[in-house]
């Protein structure tokens, strides 16, 4: 097991800037994982920890130790690609033993390194097996087996879970999550599924045009995102952002475009005149018959939860609500926000207002 730094890691392809600075510090064991949208340069920077890319400037450290210039089978990590890329010729087996054969290592290590693995994942019953006689879930597990068994300082995966059901991406999120608890194995993680970020890193890196919006615990970005776009990024249905000023005579008061007022947590006096972004996380608008109408646009009930886009203040905003309600749309149910959980941000700057 071993730290990963990136620093001042950029990356061009030719003219076009695609990393533009980035500062990582991963803790020996910790599970990071990579998150933005297409295009942020998530994998990109995957693949130059990996050594499958070249660096443009900066350096990137395993262990203390630079790897700029070490190809990617002396940097002592291994990779599971979203694609699986097992051999179809090769039983389960054989895919997970194949980097040991061609290190040269016994049959007895080679045996002792492969049923541990196979162990670990439940794939006992499937060695003798060729991939195209699995699920989709077993063929990721075989992918993860090979890399168990080269036993890495880091683990590296890349949307490993993109091909799979729906289903099967939650069963497997909880599998991964298990098996490093187990493993302790530094772990760098990309996807673009924030949910998947959310339930199963120790650490996220938000990142959005090639460089790094904020770093952080899940949590931590969920109730404190630094700025709009993680603000609206993490968390599903994403936090709702409604624009307008401060009321001039009351600080503590929001005003948004229509005119309804919001209740702030406190008041932000250096804010009065400003164009703001008023921030709210579903689940901080509740039911009030003493509280401000708003018309229902959609409602989805999902059994344990209902969730309703209704209009208020001059925009469409995501609710969730524990009741069962029963109403339809275009009708007009009444709400009241948790102001203590309100978010305040500069819509010019899209930065977060210091609370």
């Amino acid at each position: 097991m071993a730290n990963v730094e990136f620093a001042g890691v950029r990356k061009s392809f030719g003219a076009f800037p695609v990393i533009k600075g980035v500062d990582i510090a991963i803790e020996d064991g910790e599970f990071v994982i990579l998150v933005g949208p297409s295009g942020c340069g998530k994998s990109t920077l995957l693949r130059m920890l990996a050594g499958l890319e070249n660096i443009s400037d900066g350096e990137i450290r395993i262990g203390g130790r630079s790897v700029n210039h070490l190809p990617p089978k002396e940097r002592d990590i291994a990779m599971v690609f979203q694609n699986y890329a097992l051999y179809p010729h090769m039983t389960v087996a054989k895919n997970m033993a194949f980097s040991l054969m061609l290190n040269s290592a016994s049959k007895e290590e080679i045996d002792k390194r492969v049923n541990y693995a196979a162990g670990i994942l439940g794939l006992n019953t499937l060695l003798d097996r060729y991939p195209r006689q699995l699920s989709g879930g077993q063929r990721q597990r075989v992918a993860m087996g090979r890399a168990i068994v080269r036993d890495p300082q880091v683990f590296l995966f890349d949307e490993p879970l993109s091909n799979l059901d729906a289903k099967l991406r939650v069963a497997m999120r909880a599998e991964i999550k298990e098996l490093h608890q187990r493993l302790k194995t530094t772990t760098v993680y990309v996807t673009h599924d924030q949910i998947e970020a959310m339930t199963m890193a120790d650490k996220i890196v938000v990142m959005h045009d090639g460089r790094v919006e904020q770093i952080g615990s899940p949590l931590e970005l969920y109730d404190r995102p630094n700025n709009l776009f993680v603000a609206g990024f993490i968390g599903s249905p994403a936090m709702n952002m409604i624009k307008g000023t401060l009321s001039p005579s009351a600080p503590d008061v929001f005003i948004s475009g229509d005119g309804t007022r919001l209740p702030l947590p406190h008041a932000f006096p250096n804010a009065v005149g400003k164009a703001l972004v008023y921030g709210l996380r579903p689940e901080y608008i509740r039911l009030d018959a003493a509280g401000q109408p708003a018309e229902v646009v959609v409602i989805e009930p999902t059994g344990y939860e209902t969730h309703i886009v209704a209009k208020f203040g001059g925009t469409e905003v995501a609710c969730i609500f524990r009741e069962r309600v029963q109403v339809a749309p275009g009708e007009s149910i009444t709400i009241a926000i948790d102001h203590q959980h309100v978010h305040l941000f500069d819509e010019q700057t899209g930065m977060r207002l210091l609370d």
